[in-house]
């Protein structure tokens, strides 16, 4: 399964309405966190359960959802999280 199954996988407690991942890992290919096997990515994600938060709550659920992924398969996650209102 890739990385991006695997976030996939994971975000789906959101119950998100959409979700889209970049992969920009090779962007950052020889950068200290590429070489340890972490990748970088670009996340819009769009559910309803970030109304009435703001954007650090929002980007901490993200977080909670990913859990180990975050130490080990992920290095980097530029988070735009939104509500279906927002997008």
């Amino acid at each position: 399964m890739t990385t991006i199954d695997q976030i996939r996988e994971r975000l789906a407690v959101l119950d998100p309405v959409s979700i889209e991942i970049d992969d920009d890992s090779a962007l950052h290919a020889g950068h200290a966190g590429a070489r340890s096997g972490g990748g970088h990515y670009r996340l819009t994600i769009v559910a309803e359960c970030f109304k009435g938060k703001n954007t650090v709550a929002r980007h901490r659920l993200v977080y909670d959802a990913l859990g180990d992924l975050m130490r080990t398969r992920v290095h980097a996650l530029a988070v735009r999280a939104l509500t279906a209102d927002e997008a």
